[in-house]
């Protein structure tokens, strides 16, 4: 019952849906994305289908199985242009990217889970070109345990004001689900 409900939620357009969030970043052929904590690596996946050939997606993580997951992915759909990158986006340096490497770095279901957020927005910094854009997804809520703890929730607010402290400024705030909330912030010129 509750795996039917589930994925009632997701096909209804309650959780995020990485095709549409893509697609509103005005990703195209040539541009490079860093997926920073790929995870299941769908959202590298279709940003790997807009970047084509020529551009390229860095699905970062540091769980090996997950980014094996991913490339076994990446191939079975044919997408060519995602590299899988076993590094840390809690280390400065740690995802091993040449500074303003990337166009748009995307941080999805992963504000929770981190100890050293600051790390990881320096090295976002550090990876985008000028005038580079972040997208931050994560969850309003636990959900009843569907989502992470109560505790580990990082909030819209909370998240505005750390990016803000770091030097990014809010460009929108995009619909992203139920269940999650959703910002593309710009990379402040230094």
């Amino acid at each position: 019952m509750q795996i039917a409900s589930f994925k009632a939620r997701v096909s209804n357009g309650s959780f995020s849906e990485p095709r549409k969030i893509i697609a509103e970043l005005g990703l195209a052929e040539g541009h490079a994305l860093a997926d920073f904590g790929a995870g299941s690596g769908h959202y590298a996946i279709e940003a790997g289908r807009r970047v084509g050939h020529t551009g390229k997606v860095y699905a970062i993580d540091v769980q090996q199985d997950l980014l094996a997951r991913v490339k076994n992915l990446a191939n079975a759909e044919r997408v060519r242009s995602v590299e899988i990158i076993w590094g840390d986006i809690e280390k400065v340096g740690g995802t091993k990217l040449k500074d303003g490497a990337v166009d748009v770095v995307l941080l999805c279901n992963i504000l929770f889970q981190l100890a050293k957020r600051g790390n990881v927005l320096t090295e976002a910094k550090r990876v985008l070109k000028d005038k580079g854009r972040v997208v931050a997804i994560d969850w309003t809520d636990s959900f009843g345990g569907l989502g992470p703890a109560a505790s580990d929730i990082v909030t819209e607010k909370e998240a505005r004001e750390f990016f803000e402290a770091a030097g990014f400024s809010i460009e929108k705030t995009i619909a992203v689900g139920a269940h999650h909330w959703g910002l593309i912030l710009r990379k402040n010129k230094i």
